[in-house]
């Protein structure tokens, strides 16, 4: 009888395994994608297919195709009232309905924030700075608090996006760190109030750039800045050699003892365009040896997850491809103010302009 039930163990254990290689340690815990530009692509038009071209939700496609967590940016009071609190509620049930981990990175502005410019939101520019630290502060809870209420807690929270220079200028410039340091320990308070089990994030660019983010997290180590995750963006065409970036991210993780997370990456699939604006990458071979086809979009997604895998002491959480819904639709341009602009972006999406899954979604979702 004990041979019967070792051998029936054995073999039940034989067929669990396939799941177990699935789910094991080699697989990236983080396989996501922003889809910020998703709502007002959708409420445009915007179509969304499957690599066999059966119509879905963009949520629900990305889902079946391995990808577990979604980004989403929020703006103060953006000029199209997108991007803001309601629209992140509603985008956040749909998430928590595919089983999806949430990521929500607030800017802090009424519209774009990165190392380039970090502008105040227009009800927040004359605010002396204890107002302005508790606007941060109630802000960020408001939000939070409301994604809680509704059933959908974020799991991550980037407090500020691409801080290079700090935030909310010329306040919370890093040319006074000690402003930085207020600010985004507001922001981190409120996350914390709101759930305590919430990681904060705090998110640089230019990935490859080594002495940048030493300055930068001595710096927030000598002013007390509080954080969980060091977030970073990396475009392999703008940020130096995947090289260089692998000895930035592996540098980085152990130096300051936290994890990583690749909050921002992309890679084109084509040079041709498909809205009548510009892209932003027109090259076609951006990286050397990877051309700007659907199999070189792959190949790079496949590289920089590689990296991203191997940070010593597992320390590497995954990555996020940048907007990846934001396809050619007309109207849902780069500038909320303006519905003539197009966004230059969509021959970085995981949707060809057919509206298919790309090859690439699939091997985001392997990784």
């Amino acid at each position: 009888m004990k041979r019967i039930i070792v051998t029936a163990l054995l073999l039940l254990a034989a067929l669990a395994a396939p799941a177990q290689a699935q789910a094991g340690p080699g697989r990236l815990q983080i396989r996501g994608a922003d889809v910020s530009s998703l709502a007002k692509s959708e409420a445009l038009g915007g179509v969304y297919r499957d690599a066999g071209g059966r119509r879905g939700d963009a949520l629900a496609i990305l889902a079946r195709a391995g990808l577990n967590y979604i980004r989403l940016k929020v703006w103060v009071n953006p000029a199209d009232g997108y991007n803001t609190k309601e629209r992140v509620l509603a985008v956040a049930r749909r998430v928590k309905a595919q089983r999806m981990g949430l990521l929500i990175d607030f800017h802090y502005s009424d519209t774009w924030a990165d190392p380039g410019k970090q502008y105040k939101p227009a009800a927040w520019e004359a605010l002396p700075f204890d107002r302005l630290r508790q606007a941060v502060y109630d802000h960020t809870y408001d939000v939070l608090a409301a994604l809680r209420d509704q059933g959908t807690t974020a799991d991550m929270v980037q407090v500020g996006n691409e801080l290079n220079g700090g935030l909310l200028w010329p306040d919370g410039s890093t040319a006074n760190w000690a402003g930085t340091a207020a600010l985004l320990n507001a922001g981190h308070d409120a996350v914390k109030a709101v759930s305590g089990s919430t990681r904060v994030v705090l998110h640089l660019a230019d990935g490859g750039d080594n002495g940048l983010y030493r300055w930068w997290f001595d710096n927030a180590a000598a002013h007390g800045i509080r954080y969980d995750v060091i977030g970073l963006s990396y475009y392999p065409y703008w940020h130096g050699t995947l090289e260089a970036f692998q000895a930035n991210l592996n540098d980085v993780a152990t130096r300051y003892r936290k994890p990583v997370v690749l909050a921002e990456t992309a890679y084109p699939f084509t040079t041709a365009d498909d809205d009548g604006w510009a892209n932003i990458i027109t090259s076609a071979e951006p990286y050397p040896g990877h051309r700007a086809t659907p199999q070189g979009q792959a190949a790079m997604l496949a590289r920089v997850a590689d990296i991203v895998r191997a940070v010593p002491g597992g320390l590497g959480l995954g990555l996020f491809t940048w907007e990846a819904t934001w396809t050619g639709v007309r109207g849902n341009g780069w500038d909320p103010a303006d519905p003539a602009s197009g966004n230059g972006w969509e021959n970085q999406a995981l949707f060809d302009y057919d509206d298919r899954a790309l090859p690439a979604m699939a091997t985001l979702g392997r990784l």
